[in-house]
């Protein structure tokens, strides 16, 4: 399927290769695959590599590399690409990262590439998008044996934006706004931010529309209007959303606290 464009400059895709084989060529962006399907093999800096599903490629830009399916089944993958200077402005006066022979299993990088790589079909939301081109940053970084350099934290710039996310729970909230009312770099707003409050501001934005999401179902009111009410796209977008935060859809949720609140009062009344 063609590639999901956005302003942070990530391309995401997925691939069916059968018996196609690639020629020798070359990305002037990071690629970032996972395998999810079959062998993938490819000749990368001189030697034979192979990637099987759950696997994390990684190709530096500008480096020469092939591609064939390792089995007569053939392989599928899921990938990103990102463009260096995307890389640079989170990691400024620093060399671009490198992993060494296209492969890593380094969990923080695999994790990162993988929450990104969700839900492909659908558009990836700005400020998500801002957060997983800030986490796969980081995380090459430090899977290239590099560790990010401290700095003074703006407690203040992280307040603006905390208070513009808690005024605008109900609109599209991007990092360019954020970056707008903070007065400050949008990296290092969101290295303040993880700092300060221990999530990233799309997280941060996720949670605090599921608490106000939790106070009008447990109103009574219904599911579906509740997630447009508090800024999610529909009821799958919000319920997405509420098992990973509860475990539990908003449904059963709701089900579980009325129950509970019942128990509560037949005890009260014994």
């Amino acid at each position: 399927m063609p590639g999901i464009q956005n302003k942070t400059a990530i391309t995401r895709f997925r691939a069916c290769i059968g018996h196609t084989a690639f020629s020798p060529h070359r990305h002037d962006v990071y690629t970032l695959g996972l395998t999810t399907r079959g062998v993938q093999c490819f000749n990368y800096r001189g030697a034979a590599r192979q990637s099987l599903a759950g696997e994390l490629v990684v190709l530096h830009p500008d480096e020469l590399h092939d591609g064939h399916a390792g089995t007569s089944e053939g392989f599928a993958y899921r990938a990103l690409t990102i463009r260096p200077s995307a890389i640079g402005d989170i990691l400024p006066a620093q060399a671009l990262p490198f992993i060494e022979g296209g492969q890593s299993d380094n969990p923080a990088l695999k994790q990162a590439v993988s929450t990104v790589l969700a839900d492909l079909d659908e558009p990836l939301d700005p400020l998500r998008a801002a957060d997983g081109l800030f986490d796969i940053a980081i995380a090459l970084h430090g899977a290239a044996g590099h560790t990010p350099s401290g700095s003074e934290l703006d407690a203040r710039a992280t307040e603006r934006a905390r208070s513009y996310i808690h005024d605008h729970l109900d609109e599209a909230v991007s990092m360019d706004d954020l970056e707008q009312v903070a007065g400050q770099d949008r990296w290092q707003l969101s290295r303040d931010f993880r700092r300060l409050h221990g999530t990233s501001p799309y997280r941060y934005l996720v949670m605090r529309r599921l608490d106000a999401a939790r106070e009008r179902i447990h109103r009574g009111e219904c599911i579906a209007q509740t997630a447009l009410a508090c800024g999610f796209n529909d009821q799958s977008h919000m319920t997405r959303h509420f098992k990973a935060a509860h475990g539990l859809s908003p449904f059963r949720w709701k089900r579980s606290v009325t129950q509970g609140a019942a128990i509560g009062r037949t005890i009260v009344q014994d």
